[in-house]
């Protein structure tokens, strides 16, 4: 097994703390009202704190059916949260995980930067590469969009 690395960082004009409580404390509730074109349903299995198994429920047409991952780390007053897909979406036969360690941080224009670093653990001697990493940031990078243009259009929700 190995393992690749790459970080990345995304801007939104949504506060750090707003951002974290959709898209970690209210993910349940909010992604499907926020992506119904991307996101049919979440599940919890858990309260949502470490070791809570959360299943996400794609809509139909979409290349992946569901994906599950499991709660890692969960920092309310640091606005951290660490997770690893664990199931279905894009492992295949090429991946074993994918974890990741975000961070929601105040960004300069009042905003916030989400600060992630990923680390795909890879089946064997398969390599993963950067187009492909570049892919897993461009699906899940639909989803984010969605949840801020929901918030921007929804101001009190998420407060």
């Amino acid at each position: 097994m190995g393992v690749v690395t790459y970080d990345f960082e995304v801007s939104s004009p949504i506060s750090p703390a707003r951002l974290f409580k959709a898209l970690v404390l209210e993910a349940d509730k909010l992604f499907p009202k926020a992506a119904p074109h991307a996101i049919k349903s979440v599940e919890l299995e858990g309260n949502g704190g470490p070791g809570t198994i959360v299943k996400i429920n794609f809509a139909e047409g979409l290349p992946f059916q569901y994906v599950k991952h499991t709660v890692e780390g969960q920092d309310k007053d640091n606005l951290s949260y660490s997770y690893s897909l664990i199931e279905g979406g894009p492992l295949g036969d090429k991946l074993e995980k994918i974890s990741y360690d975000n961070k929601f941080v105040a960004g300069a224009d009042g905003g916030s930067v989400c600060k992630s670093l990923m680390k795909f653990y890879t089946v064997g001697d398969c390599t993963f590469t950067e187009d492909e990493i570049k892919e897993q940031i461009q699906r899940m990078d639909g989803v984010y969009k969605a949840v801020e243009a929901y918030l921007v259009a929804n101001p009190d929700v998420c407060n």
